[in-house]
């Protein structure tokens, strides 16, 4: 019946991290991240038999039994930080950003995260009712990387590709049917956009993009994991913009 853990325990759904503007981060890496980066941390809470360094005044203990069911980890490591979501402010990126067009696994939009922050790209745009929002499993999967990279959450990914074609940028949709994903001149500012797992990148959106990229599948497959096609495309955008040779011959 303790109102913080209600409140902390809501963090878990979408709808409470939108109406409460907070998500959660688990485990002393991701904390100690977090106050590295200077997110804003609304409350921290520990177990009972966390023993491992507190980085907060004010944290709150509670036994094992409710640190677990308040956590979403098979084996919880006995801290938790429920943190201020990024404002939604949208700004021209100054080369590259991703939009995520309804990426539903947390796992996914964790490794992208990870893989824009890794590739120096100014962001990340992800749609605020359709696919995962920030959660503590997109935290952990990001490695660290979600207390650096800019996420903004938009009601029209559509609307959204319009303005910032509107402020410069080329927007490059990766699916089947497209160009080599290394033919086309990634070497501006741009957008890459990344469908949804299986399905892709919807009809809509895709007619608003600049230019459809491919990658080839050689294979019995017909698709890649989501996270794995957005790191070959930005990485591409990279090497162009880095003046790097597709290939390099042996001597």
């Amino acid at each position: 019946n303790n109102p913080l853990i209600k409140e902390t325990a809501a963090l878990k759904d979408k709808k409470g991290r939108r109406e409460q503007g907070l998500f959660l981060v688990e485990g002393a890496k991701m904390a100690s991240e977090c106050v590295k980066s200077g997110m804003e941390i609304e409350r921290a809470i520990l177990s009972e038999s966390y023993r491992g360094d507190c980085l907060f005044d004010t944290a709150v203990r509670v036994s094992d039994e409710v640190f677990r069911f308040l956590s979403d980890e098979k084996s919880p490591q006995g801290i938790l930080c429920a943190v201020k979501l990024p404002k939604d402010a949208l700004r021209p990126p100054k080369n590259s950003c991703l939009l995520l067009d309804g990426v539903s696994d947390p796992g996914n939009m964790g490794a992208i995260i990870r893989t824009a922050e890794a590739a120096g790209a100014h962001g990340v745009i992800i749609p605020k009712r359709r696919g995962v929002g920030l959660t503590a499993t997109v935290a952990k999967t990001s490695a660290g990387a979600v207390e650096y990279m800019p996420v903004v959450r938009v009601p029209n990914i559509v609307s959204t590709i319009e303005e910032l074609k509107q402020k410069g940028l080329w927007i490059f949709c990766a699916d089947m049917d497209g160009q080599p994903w290394c033919s086309t001149d990634m070497g501006g500012p741009i957008g890459i956009v990344v469908g949804a797992e299986g399905s892709g990148v919807s009809r809509l959106t895709k007619e608003h993009c600049d230019f459809v990229v491919s990658l080839p599948m050689n294979g019995q497959v017909n698709s890649l994991n989501a996270s794995v096609a957005a790191a070959i495309v930005i990485y591409e955008a990279v090497r162009q913009r880095s003046g790097l040779p597709s290939f390099v011959k042996k001597n």
